[in-house]
């Protein structure tokens, strides 16, 4: 049974950093890409970072690159998403995803998600 459990969400202040985790079980972590999709109210889940399972190739949606950074451990089977220099634009749930495919850029293609963490940013 695959597993993909979020921590490390929160209230933080603008300008402030938060670096969420997900802990991977039940699959082999290396043969899976990783995403960290978020989920605003009212909004559609939009991808914003993924990995290769290599850990070698990655990808930043264009309103987070400079200040979110995405990375694994493949021994640990964990992914991470630094965030730094939050804004209150970026209050949403944030979902972890895996997927087969190298590198996935929609939500279809993702076979396994966690539950979902809250970051709240306030102003």
């Amino acid at each position: 049974q695959v597993q993909l459990v979020e921590s490390g969400g929160g209230l933080v202040q603008a300008g402030g950093s938060l670096r969420l985790s997900c802990a991977a079980s039940g699959l082999t972590f290396s043969n899976y890409a990783m995403g960290w999709f978020r989920q605003a109210p009212g909004k559609g889940r939009e991808l914003i970072v993924a990995i290769s399972g290599s850990g070698n190739s990655t990808y930043h949606e264009n309103s987070v690159k400079g200040r979110f950074t995405i990375s694994r451990d493949n021994e640990k089977n964990s992914v991470y998403l630094q965030m730094n220099s939050l804004r209150p634009e970026d209050t949403a749930v944030y979902y972890c995803a895996a997927t087969r495919t190298f590198l996935a850029f929609t939500a279809q293609r993702y076979d396994y998600w966690g539950q979902g963490t809250q970051v709240t940013v306030s102003s």
